[in-house]
């Protein structure tokens, strides 16, 4: 007998049934993350890149509110320089990423996001932003305690740096529309995921008016 395919239904009942899809507390000093959102991925000229405008567009929004509340952001960028691409194991699956060299325009952070020079840039050779890299030790020097996540690939990287944002400790929000992905299926599996058992996946307007509320209350401190 063939079985009958699961409805959405019947997907949400079983993880709350499992015991998932709780709500995270927030913190009262939120930072943005913004991973990868670089040509390599945003400019869809390239071969590993896709066209991420509106994901982008809305991270400058979010971008525009953490600047103006005086909040922790940081980016990432995945980089090799000379015969690292050939070392790590990770490129015999995802060959195209040794594309990303360093000195290169596909490394470089859109400029649509308008990046300051004193926001820090941690260049990574993995998925997570926090593997090998300075992020979270950043992140604990600025008091950061709650996370907004925003960038590409919402199946890779961005996944991947909010489940190790959660094992770091901190409670996670996804704003849907700030995340990004090259085809639509990975992008909302992996988003069901997420907030299923890792973060809160949130509008836009919601994840704004959080961080405008948390920058009024940096400044009167």
């Amino acid at each position: 007998m063939t079985a009958e395919p699961r409805t959405g239904c019947d997907t949400e009942a079983t993880y709350h049934r499992a015991g998932f899809g709780g709500t995270v507390r927030r913190g009262s000093r939120p930072a943005l993350l913004v991973v990868d959102f670089t040509y390599g991925f945003t400019d869809p000229g390239y071969p590993t890149g896709a066209d991420m405008a509106g994901p982008v567009r809305a991270t400058r929004r979010l971008l525009d509110t953490v600047r103006a509340g005086h909040l922790p952001v940081a980016f990432t960028t995945i980089a090799y320089g000379p015969g690292e691409a050939r070392s790590l194991t990770w490129l015999d699956k995802a060959t195209g990423m040794a594309s990303l060299t360093t000195g290169s325009r596909l490394v470089e952070i859109d400029s649509a996001l308008d990046r300051r020079p004193h926001e820090p840039v941690f260049v990574k050779h993995g998925a997570s932003a926090f593997f090998g890299t300075g992020v979270a030790p950043y992140l604990v020097s600025t008091g950061a305690d709650t996370l907004v996540v925003a960038g590409a690939t919402t199946s890779g990287c961005v996944r991947a740096s909010v489940v190790d944002a959660v094992q770091l400790g901190f409670p996670v929000l996804v704003p849907h529309a700030a995340v990004a992905d090259r085809d639509e299926g990975p992008h909302e599996a992996n988003l069901f995921d997420i907030q299923q058992k890792y973060a809160d996946v949130v509008d836009l307007d919601d994840a704004l008016t959080y961080l405008a509320a948390a920058g009024r209350e940096s400044d009167h401190r």
